[in-house]
C-alpha cells in the first residue's frame, strides 16, 4: 500500500529519485565516464536484449549494422556501450565477453545480486578505438554463462545498447587505427576468448603495408586461478589452503616463438570474491570493464610484412621452475595495424632483440616450528627490441621498444592457516618510440593488501580487509587518448554462516581520480557501510551535472556462498 502511495505521489511530481528503485540494490564500479562529445550528434541502436538463465554453451548472437545518420560509417568522433542489467535472487558472480567482428572488445563481470527487489547496474564503456570494427556491419555476441541449480535462482536480465557521436568541425572523427586483426578463436558461435594453458596460437597475415602494429592483450584468472596471487610455491604449498605454482603470472605475447611483449596482469577481484558483502554496492576496480594491456609489435613489422602467415601465441607463465600455472586463465588479443599509402610492401630488419623467455624469479621462505610459513616470490623483466624498416612510399623508420617490470608478493600462514597474510606490488614501464618521437608509453603500480583471518577454527565465521590500487598512466598508441588514473580502495567484512543463510557485513573507501591528454578530468570520493552509500562526491569535467541518489537499507541481505582460496567455498 505504502509504494501504491509513493508512486500516486510521484507521478505528480517532475523529478522523484524514491520511486521504482527504492529498494533495488544500485551497484557500480568507480570509474571515469567516456571522455565523448556530449553535445554532438548521437545515434543510438539496441544492439541486444536478452534474460541469461541457465544460459552455459548459449550465449546471445546477433547481427549488428551500425546507423548512417550520424555521418559517413566509420567518421564518428566516439562510441560508447551501454550495458544495464538487473537481477534478483541468489546467483554468483558470472564473466561477461563482448565480441565484435571476433574481436573480444570488454571482458566484464555480474555483480551477485540479492532477493527481493534485486539489484540493478549500468556500465557505459567506451569503445571508440574500435571504430574500424563498427564501421561495417558484422556478428555481436555476449557470452554470459549462466547456472540455475539448487540455492542458485537467480537470472541476468540485459539489455546493450551502442551510441554513435557524430563528428562535426568542432568534434573531429577520432583517430585510429587502419585495420584491426582479431587474435582470438575465431568462434562464431561463443565469445572469442581462449582458455590457457596450454599456450593460444593462431597464424595471422599482416598487410604487407604495415608501418605500425600495436596488439592489445585481454587475461584473467578463472576457476583454480581466479585467486592466483593467493597461491603458493610448491616447495611451500603441502600443509596450506591454497593452490600450488606460485603467485606470480605474466602474461606474454609472442610472434614465431620469440617473446615479443608482456603484461603484469592487475588483480580483479570479483563481487564473489573473498568477502561477497564487502562489494556491495562498490565492486571492486576493475570488476565490471577489466583492465587491457597494449604492447609494440612494430620492431616486428620487417617480419610480419613479408605476406605469410606468421604464429602470434599468447600464454601465461609464474616463477615455477616448469612456470606452469593451473586451470585457468581466459586469453584473447587483437592488433591495431597502421598501413602507408602505398601498397608496396614494408622492408626492414630487426637490428636488436634482447629479450629472455621468462622472467628473473626468486623465491625464498621458511616453515617455523609451530608450522607457521612465510615467503616472498620476486622478479624482473626486461625487454628491448629495435628494428629499421622502409615503407612503400619510401619513408625509413627506427622504432625502439622496452619494457621494465618488478615483481614481489609476500605471504604470511599463521596460526594453524587462521591467519592469511599477503603483500604484493606489480610495478613497470613501458615505452616505444619512432623515430625519436614517443608512440606508447604505460607506467603502472598495482600494489596489493590481504588480511584473512578465520573466526572460528572451520572457518564459517572469517573477517578480511583488502587494500589495493590501481595507477596507472598510460598512452596505448599514437590513435588511442592517453590517460592517468589513479584509484585506491579500502574493503573487508565479516561473512558467517547461519541457519538462515549466509550474511555479514562490509565497509568501502574508494578515492579515484582520472585525467587524459585531451583535458579532461574526473574524480570521485565515495563510502559505503553495509550496502549503503554514506558519502558521495564527484568533480571534474566529465563529472554528472546531477549527484547520484541511492536508496537505504536497513535489512542485511543474504548472499551467495564465498569463493577463497585454494578453492575454497564457505557457506550455504
Amino acid at each position: 500500500m505504502l509504494r501504491r502511495v509513493l508512486l500516486a505521489i510521484c507521478a505528480l511530481a517532475v523529478y522523484c529519485p524514491l520511486v521504482v528503485q527504492s529498494a533495488r540494490l544500485v551497484d557500480f564500479q568507480v570509474a571515469q565516464p567516456p571522455p565523448v562529445p556530449q553535445d554532438a550528434k548521437q545515434c543510438t541502436v539496441k544492439v541486444l536484449e536478452r534474460t541469461f538463465g541457465f544460459s552455459f554453451g548459449s550465449p546471445e548472437i546477433v547481427q549488428f549494422t551500425p546507423p548512417t545518420d550520424c555521418g559517413p560509417l566509420g567518421s564518428w568522433a566516439g562510441i560508447t556501450l551501454n550495458f544495464t542489467v538487473t537481477s534478483n535472487g541468489t546467483q554468483f558472480d558470472r564473466l561477461g565477453i563482448f565480441t565484435f567482428q571476433n574481436v573480444e572488445i570488454w571482458r566484464t563481470s555480474t555483480p551477485e545480486p540479492t532477493r527481493g527487489d534485486g539489484i540493478i547496474w549500468t556500465y557505459i564503456k567506451d569503445v571508440t578505438k574500435y571504430i574500424p570494427l563498427f564501421a561495417k556491419p558484422g556478428t555481436f555476441i555476449l557470452q554470459l554463462d549462466n547456472l540455475l541449480q539448487t540455492g542458485l535462482d537467480g537470472q541476468y536480465a540485459t539489455e546493450l545498447h551502442a551510441t554513435f557521436f557524430a563528428s562535426s568541425s568542432e568534434h573531429p572523427p577520432a583517430s585510429k587505427a587502419d585495420v584491426i586483426i582479431p587474435v582470438t578463436t575465431l568462434a562464431n558461435d561463443t565469445g572469442n576468448d581462449a582458455s590457457v594453458p596450454p599456450i593460444f596460437s593462431l597464424n595471422v597475415t599482416v598487410p604487407r603495408n604495415a608501418v605500425q602494429i600495436y596488439a592489445e592483450l585481454l587475461a584473467s584468472g578463472n576457476g583454480n586461478e581466479e585467486f592466483w596471487y593467493f597461491n603458493a610455491p610448491n616447495q611451500f604449498v603441502a600443509n596450506l589452503p591454497t593452490f600450488g605454482d606460485g603467485p606470480f603470472r605474466e602474461v606474454r605475447l609472442l610472434v614465431d616463438g620469440r617473446v615479443a611483449g608482456v603484461a603484469l596482469p592487475y588483480a580483479v577481484i570479483f563481487t564473489g570474491g573473498i568477502v561477497p558483502t564487502a562489494w556491495r554496492p562498490i565492486t571492486s576496480y576493475g570488476a565490471l570493464d577489466l583492465p587491457t594491456y597494449f604492447v609494440d609489435l612494430t620492431p616486428f613489422v620487417p617480419v610480419l610484412t613479408d605476406g605469410k602467415p606468421h604464429n602470434l601465441s599468447i600464454d601465461v607463465v609464474s616463477a615455477e621452475t616448469d612456470h606452469a600455472i593451473n586451470q585457468n586463465w581466459f586469453v584473447s588479443g587483437n592488433l591495431q595495424v597502421i598501413t602507408d599509402p602505398s601498397s608496396k610492401p614494408t622492408t626492414g630488419n630487426i637490428t636488436v632483440y634482447d629479450v629472455e623467455p621468462f622472467a628473473k624469479t626468486s623465491t625464498t621462505g621458511v616453515v617455523a616450528p609451530n608450522g607457521d610459513t612465510n615467503f616472498t616470490v620476486s622478479a624482473t623483466r626486461s625487454v628491448h627490441i629495435e628494428s629499421q624498416f622502409t615503407s612503400g612510399s619510401g619513408k625509413t623508420s627506427h622504432v625502439v621498444f622496452t619494457q621494465d617490470l618488478k615483481y614481489s608478493n609476500t605471504q604470511n600462514y599463521l596460526n594453524n592457516n587462521n591467519i592469511q597474510l599477503l603483500h604484493q606490488t606489480a610495478t613497470g614501464t613501458f615505452r616505444s618510440t619512432l623515430n625519436g618521437v614517443t608512440t606508447l608509453t604505460d607506467q603502472f603500480s598495482f600494489p596489493l593488501n590481504i588480511n584473512l583471518t578465520n573466526l572460528t577454527p572451520d572457518g564459517s565465521s572469517f573477517v578480511t580487509t583488502i587494500d589495493h590500487s590501481y595507477d596507472r598512466a598510460s598512452v596505448p598508441s599514437p590513435f588511442i587518448l592517453g590517460t592517468t588514473i589513479h584509484n585506491h580502495q579500502v574493503a573487508g567484512g565479516f561473512f558467517t554462516i547461519a541457519p538462515t543463510g549466509n550474511s555479514g557485513n562490509g565497509t568501502s573507501n574508494n578515492t579515484f581520480s582520472y585525467v587524459d591528454l585531451a583535458g579532461n578530468t574526473y574524480d570521485r570520493e565515495v563510502n559505503s557501510i553495509n550496502t549503503n552509500i554514506v558519502f558521495d562526491h564527484q568533480g571534474g569535467s566529465l563529472a554528472p551535472k546531477q549527484q547520484a541518489h541511492f536508496p537505504s537499507f536497513n535489512t542485511p541481505f543474504t548472499v551467495a556462498k564465498a569463493r577463497l582460496p585454494g578453492g575454497k567455498v564457505v557457506g550455504h
